[in-house]
């Protein structure tokens, strides 16, 4: 951070007093000792990259026709994009030490950002709760290998969860909360040591299946496609745009994270080395996995879970689903749980705490009952293809505010303030032009979810959200 921006962080620490208390707790506070390095942003991407989730978008373009080095191409891509957009909405947030939640104050106004806050804060609620799910079945994969004699207790029998399922998913329930109840700092630890553990079973894992197979006999290229030339190129660019809608969630909120980190250009190395190096890797490893099982099992299985329960002895299994559950439970907390919590405190700050922000979250998970709707995949598509309608409007709006209207400029002091003289006070604590942009943006989004003859480019929602949020957010300010 430069002398400029540490000065002006510095003197708001004597203000804090002349807060609001409509828009101030001690966890919106700016943060003066902004002590994480780029290892420490690697460390998130990595764990996020292996959680269970992405385990199974990635597997599923395995099903799309196209062959390795396509697919390998898509994901770097839209990687790349992804990196690209993290580094843009993370500056506002370190120089000022402030999460997303109070820095889209800045565009929306100090209350009209609650507006943006509990959009995006149903968006980690419903992410918390299918990801703890995801978590707990792979939790009962392991249980149910080790004890088979449990199956009897895994059949579904209560709203559309078994009872093995549910104790399975009370377990990640309660370890999830424990974990964040310990603090910011404790999740940091587990970010920094799930990451890399996860890569040495990875690892491990894929060089134990070319030990078995010869590494002579992996066949990269072993998926043929039916394909025309036109559908491969489609099916590609679908693949980068649903990298990046997968994504869009964390990038929205990186925030959350930067503000911890000491400088841009920790926060820049942390994410060069976290996604495109990072993602790179891990699809020259899950790659080699995918294909050895062919040769190994007499099947290609695309699903990383499937292919760790079938590896090794029952304990070599057990330690490396624990690894896999470990980092997506952390990731989770990081990414959703504490976000979320953000989030809903800052739209009541006096009345909701971080902590109750938080389980406000974990238990409307629970009823939210998330296996029935993981189970849907027409339904889960449609829902993410939903929430994703509003996650790209955010994004451009954010963005074109700091960038375009407030040139890199951020006011602490004025974030906190909800008296008329505030700079963003605007009308009455809301930003009119902001909300219109926001309501045109989604609504165009929404009407291609909604209708079917516009499905086909329903999977690009984040991209036609940004474009149109931009657009139009930087006409109405010029306007005027």
């Amino acid at each position: 951070m430069d002398n400029h921006n540490k000065i002006s962080i510095t003197n708001n620490c004597n203000n804090l007093k002349s807060y609001s208390p409509l828009l101030y707790n001690k966890n919106l506070a700016p943060i003066y000792n902004q002590n994480w390095s780029w290892y420490n942003i690697v460390s998130f991407w990595i764990s996020n990259v292996h959680s269970i989730s992405w385990y199974i978008v990635t597997s599923s373009f395995f099903n799309l026709g196209l062959k390795n080095w396509q697919i390998l191409l898509c994901l770097i891509i839209g990687i790349i994009i992804v990196q690209l957009s993290v580094n843009l909405i993370a500056k506002p947030s370190q120089i000022s030490g402030l999460s997303y939640a109070v820095i889209s104050r800045q565009a929306f106004g100090v209350f009209g950002a609650n507006i943006p806050v509990i959009i995006h804060g149903i968006i980690a609620f419903i992410w918390y709760g299918i990801q703890t799910y995801l978590a707990a079945n792979a939790l009962m994969i392991i249980l149910l290998r080790l004890f088979p004699h449990l199956d009897s207790i895994s059949q579904i029998n209560w709203l559309g969860l078994s009872c093995l399922g549910w104790c399975c998913f009370s377990i990640m329930w309660f370890l999830q909360i424990i974990i964040f109840w310990q603090g910011v700092d404790i999740v940091k630890r587990f970010l920094d040591i799930s990451g890399p553990a996860v890569y040495i079973i990875m690892i491990l894992t894929a060089t134990w299946m070319i030990y078995k197979i010869g590494f002579n006999k992996i066949q990269y290229n072993s998926i043929s496609t039916n394909l025309s030339p036109r559908a491969q190129i489609w099916q590609m660019i679908t693949v980068i745009a649903l990298v990046v809608s997968y994504f869009s969630g964390q990038i929205l909120n990186f925030g959350n994270f930067s503000c911890y980190v000491k400088n841009m250009k920790e926060v820049r190395y942390g994410n060069f080395l976290g996604l495109p190096i990072n993602l790179l890797l891990f699809s020259i490893v899950i790659s080699t996995m995918i294909y050895s099982t062919k040769l190994l099992f007499g099947r290609m299985i695309i699903n990383p879970i499937e292919i760790f329960s079938m590896v090794g002895n029952d304990f070599v299994v057990a330690i490396g689903m624990f690894i896999v559950i470990t980092a997506t439970i952390t990731v989770n907390i990081a990414g959703n749980l504490i976000t979320s919590a953000f989030d809903f405190s800052t739209c009541a700050p006096r009345k909701i705490s971080f902590r109750t922000g938080a389980m406000i979250t974990a238990i409307g998970s629970v009823l939210l009952t998330p296996w029935n709707l993981f189970q849907s995949p027409t339904l889960i598509h449609f829902t993410l293809n939903l929430l994703t309608s509003f996650i790209g409007p955010l994004f451009g709006i954010l963005i074109a505010d700091f960038y375009l209207i407030k040139h890199n400029k951020v006011f602490i002091k004025d974030l906190f303030n909800a008296k008329p003289k505030g700079i963003y006070w605007y009308k009455n604590g809301f930003n009119p032009k902001a909300i219109i942009a926001l309501i045109v943006s989604s609504g165009i989004c929404l009407i291609i979810v909604c209708i079917p003859r516009l499905n086909l480019i329903m999977n690009f929602n984040w991209f036609i959200g940004v474009i149109f949020s931009i657009g139009t957010y930087y006409y109405l300010v010029k306007k005027n």
